[in-house]
């Protein structure tokens, strides 16, 4: 058997160096930001070039029984839920079941003549004009999807659809309510059966609060700098549906990256600036945020609820991805996530 040469022994050594300097200089930043923030847990995984270089529980997932934070610790993932929404509108475009420029009026019954010229679209990319916030939202009360949306009817429409971004829940709640007048089951059973299970993301679910769901971590927020449980929303948001865990977001993450599921063309779509009416791009594209750090293209989402923050980055043409759940409501995992990706996008290829 040959040996390799010594030059490449060399490289093989320097880039198994480089990586545990990188594992350790992001513990080092995760404990930092802990110890600054409060955090009781973090969960980080860091994928590169289609391989887990990453992936860390830090802290506690449960701070009265002393649970560590694990890769199967499942957080509320909140807004990281949108993409998985717009995945599902996306699978129902690819099969002819419904067009993205169809008005949402074809789909939601009785919708005000404001809302005729608001278009799938335009709910997926947060142009719509409609309200962020339905007023018939409450967090502590469990009611139908359709009594939410429809309290939004009333409320003028904030902005000419297409003319700029601002940012809607009510528009995740009403494309949760199209996958069900479309596909004919409920939304989180259509979303389970399409994505979850083939992806083996077993862990991923609805939010339940009376299911035992394993490894379920706990909220928290600090209260005059003293750690409390933190009451969370009884109500099943579309707009932020999931539970979820790390092992199941790198499994998530693969989906895209190696775009399964769906055409190359749809994630082209979902990953594009949506074009406003004037011609200039918005920050947001179909189920993404549309950004940059430090020069560098990136997709992206955040996720907030009581409680729970969560970032999932991903760096397109560096295939570089971070991805951040905390369990404090004080928490701004993005700033984490970012100075995660620095110290991997200054490694050498």
């Amino acid at each position: 058997m040959k040996s390799l040469p010594v030059k490449k022994l060399i490289f093989f050594l320097f880039l198994a160096l480089t990586a545990r300097a990188q594992v350790a200089s992001a513990d080092s930043l995760i404990l930092a930001e802990m110890q600054k923030t409060g955090i009781p847990g973090v969960a980080l995984a860091v994928i590169k070039d289609g391989k887990v270089v990453q992936k860390s529980g830090y802290g506690l997932a449960n701070v009265e029984t002393q649970t560590p934070v694990s890769a199967a610790s499942v957080f509320k993932i909140a807004s990281i839920s949108k993409p998985m929404i717009a995945m599902g509108i996306m699978m129902l475009s690819e099969e002819g079941r419904l067009r993205l420029d169809d008005p949402v009026s074809k789909y939601l019954p009785s919708t005000p003549e404001t809302w005729k010229p608001v278009t799938i679209r335009h709910f997926l990319s947060h142009t719509s004009g409609v309200v962020r916030e339905s007023p018939g939202f409450d967090g502590y009360l469990i009611q139908p999807d359709t009594n939410v949306i429809k309290a939004a009817y009333k409320e003028p429409l904030r902005f000419t659809p297409g003319e700029k971004y601002e940012y809607c829940n009510v528009g995740y709640y009403s494309l949760a309510e199209i996958i069900r007048f479309v596909s004919g089951k409920p939304w989180q059973e259509f979303l389970t059966e399409r994505i979850f299970g083939p992806l083996g993301m077993t862990a991923t679910r609805t939010t339940s609060f009376t299911d035992i769901v394993p490894h379920r971590a706990n909220a928290y927020s600090l209260q005059g700098g003293k750690l409390e449980n933190t009451f969370p929303f009884l109500t099943l948001r579309p707009s932020g549906a999931f539970l979820s865990s790390l092992d199941d977001l790198i499994r998530w993450n693969e989906a895209l990256t190696r775009q399964q599921l769906l055409k190359p063309e749809s994630y082209q779509a979902m990953w594009t600036p949506f074009r406003l009416n004037n011609g200039s791009d918005s920050e947001y594209g179909l189920g993404w945020s549309i950004d940059r750090q430090n020069n560098r293209s990136r997709v992206r989402h955040g996720g907030s609820l009581n409680g729970f923050k969560s970032e999932f980055v991903h760096y397109r043409d560096e295939r570089l991805t971070v991805i951040v759940l905390t369990n404090l409501n004080e928490a701004v995992p993005a700033g984490i996530a970012g100075k995660v990706a620095e110290l991997y996008l200054l490694s050498p290829d």
